[in-house]
C-alpha cells in the first residue's frame, strides 16, 4: 500500500494592515497578507469553490483585483510551480506568474494542508509581489458589484497604518481598466513550440491558458504559440492544420491587429476556434458587435445551452465583455450556445466557413470538464475541412 505524506504549513506573511478603497469613496478594512504594497485595478468576483491557483494565474485577470466569493480560501495551499509535463507546460498553473493584481477573500486559512502542498497562499503572493486582504464581507461586496457593476479599486497592504486620503487621490489618477491595453503584457513576444511530431495548430496568444495548449496537444497536434499581432502571412507560412485565438483580458476592440488576423482566417477558410476573448475577436471579424457586461461571468457553474440540441452544459467562465445578441442577425454567424441565466451569447458558428467560437472555457482549469468536446469540434473542422 502506498503511503502519502500530508504536508502542513503555516502562514508567514499575514496579520498586516489592509484596506480596500473604491472609486466611489467606499473604504473596507481587513487583514493584509502577501506582499506589502498597493494595487490598482477593476475589482471583480469569482464564484468558484476551488481552483484559486489556476484562477490567479489566468491571464484573463490581468489588470483586475480578484475577489473569491467562497468564504475560506488557502486551506490546500499552492503546489510546486516548477512541475511541468512532457511538453514543458506547467502542470498546476495557467501561466508563469500570478496575473491578478490583488486578491480579496473573506477568510484566509492560516494553515494549509495537502499532499501536493509546496507553499502557503500568502507565501506565494509574497513571492510574486501581490497584495491580498482578508476579513472582507465578500457576500455584501458581491451584492454591491452585482447592483452597481464592477468598478475601480485600490488594494493596500502595509506593515503600518494606511492613509486613505492619499490612496483615494492615487486611485483617481490610475488608468481605467476599460482603456488599458494588455497584449504586450500577456502575449508571448516570440514563437514557442510544444511538440515536434505532428501537424501544427497555431495558437494566437492573446493571454492563452496552459490548459488550452495541453488540450490541443492531447488531440495529437503540435502547438505553435505566436504573438497576438503576428501577420497573417507569417501564420500561413507554417501551413497550419488550424488556428486557435485564445482567451485574454480587456476590451476586444483594443486588439485591432488580431481582429484583422481573424478576418483573414475566415476569408481563407482556415479551421479556427475562438475561446473567450478569442470568441469576441472572431465575432467582431464577422460583423458582430461587443459590449461590456455589468459584472461579468466568472465561476465554474455557469449553465449554457447548445441551441442545436437543447443540451445544457455546466461551464467554467471568466469574462467581462460579450457579443451583443441582436448583432448576430446581420452578422456572418449563427448562435451556437446561449447562457441559461441571462441569455447572453456563449457560442457562435460561422454560416459558411470553418470557424466556431465559445465564450466559456472548454479547457476548464479550474472547473468542470463537460465542454472539452469543443476541442473535438475543432479537430472535426480540421480533418473534415469544408472547401473554401
Amino acid at each position: 500500500m502506498t503511503r502519502v505524506t500530508i504536508t502542513i504549513k503555516k502562514s508567514k506573511y499575514a496579520n498586516k494592515y489592509g484596506k480596500l478603497v473604491f472609486d466611489d469613496g467606499t473604504v473596507l478594512d481587513g487583514m493584509g497578507f502577501g506582499h506589502s504594497g498597493i494595487a490598482f485595478g477593476e475589482i471583480v468576483f469569482n464564484t468558484g469553490m476551488v481552483g484559486y491557483t489556476e484562477t490567479l494565474t489566468d491571464p484573463s485577470y490581468s489588470g483586475q483585483i480578484l475577489m473569491m466569493t467562497y468564504p475560506l480560501v488557502g486551506n490546500y495551499g499552492v503546489p510546486d510551480p516548477t512541475l511541468v509535463d512532457k511538453d514543458g507546460i506547467q502542470k498546476h498553473f495557467e501561466s508563469s506568474r500570478i496575473q491578478a493584481r490583488g486578491l480579496v477573500v473573506h477568510e484566509l486559512s492560516l494553515v494549509a494542508s495537502h499532499w501536493n502542498l509546496h507553499m502557503t497562499l500568502d507565501e506565494w503572493l509574497y513571492r510574486e509581489k501581490i497584495p491580498g486582504i482578508s476579513g472582507i464581507d465578500t457576500r455584501e461586496l458581491t451584492k454591491k458589484l452585482r447592483t452597481g457593476g464592477v468598478r475601480m479599486a485600490a488594494l493596500v497592504v502595509s506593515d503600518s497604518k494606511i492613509d486613505t486620503d492619499d490612496i483615494s487621490k492615487e486611485l483617481a489618477k490610475a488608468p481605467h481598466y476599460n482603456s488599458e491595453r494588455f497584449m504586450d503584457v500577456v502575449s508571448t513576444s516570440q514563437e514557442i513550440v510544444y511538440g515536434d511530431d505532428a501537424e501544427s495548430v497555431i495558437v494566437i496568444d492573446t493571454g492563452v491558458k496552459n490548459a488550452i495548449l495541453r488540450n490541443i496537444r492531447n488531440l495529437g497536434y503540435k502547438v505553435i504559440k505566436l504573438p497576438w499581432n503576428t501577420p497573417i502571412e507569417k501564420i500561413l507560412s507554417y501551413n497550419p492544420k488550424g488556428v486557435v485565438i485564445s482567451n485574454g483580458p480587456g476590451n476586444p476592440q483594443n486588439c485591432p491587429e488580431t481582429i484583422n488576423i481573424a478576418k483573414s482566417l475566415i476569408e481563407k477558410n482556415i479551421p479556427t476556434l475562438g475561446i473567450c476573448l478569442g470568441a469576441q475577436i472572431i465575432g467582431i471579424a464577422g460583423n458582430t458587435q461587443t459590449y461590456k457586461l455589468k459584472y461579468g461571468h466568472r465561476g465554474q457553474n455557469k449553465p449554457c445551452v447548445n441551441v442545436e440540441n437543447n443540451q445544457v452544459y455546466v461551464t467554467s467562465q471568466n469574462h467581462g465583455y460579450g457579443i451583443t445578441p441582436e448583432s448576430l442577425d446581420s452578422s456572418e454567424f449563427n448562435l451556437w450556445f446561449t447562457n441559461a441565466d441571462d441569455q447572453t451569447v456563449e457560442g457562435i458558428k460561422h454560416k459558411t466557413q470553418n470557424c466556431v467560437a465559445v465564450q466559456f472555457h472548454p479547457e476548464a482549469s479550474p472547473g468542470p470538464y463537460d465542454c472539452k468536446f469543443v476541442f473535438e469540434e475543432l479537430k472535426k473542422l480540421m480533418e473534415e475541412r469544408k472547401p473554401a
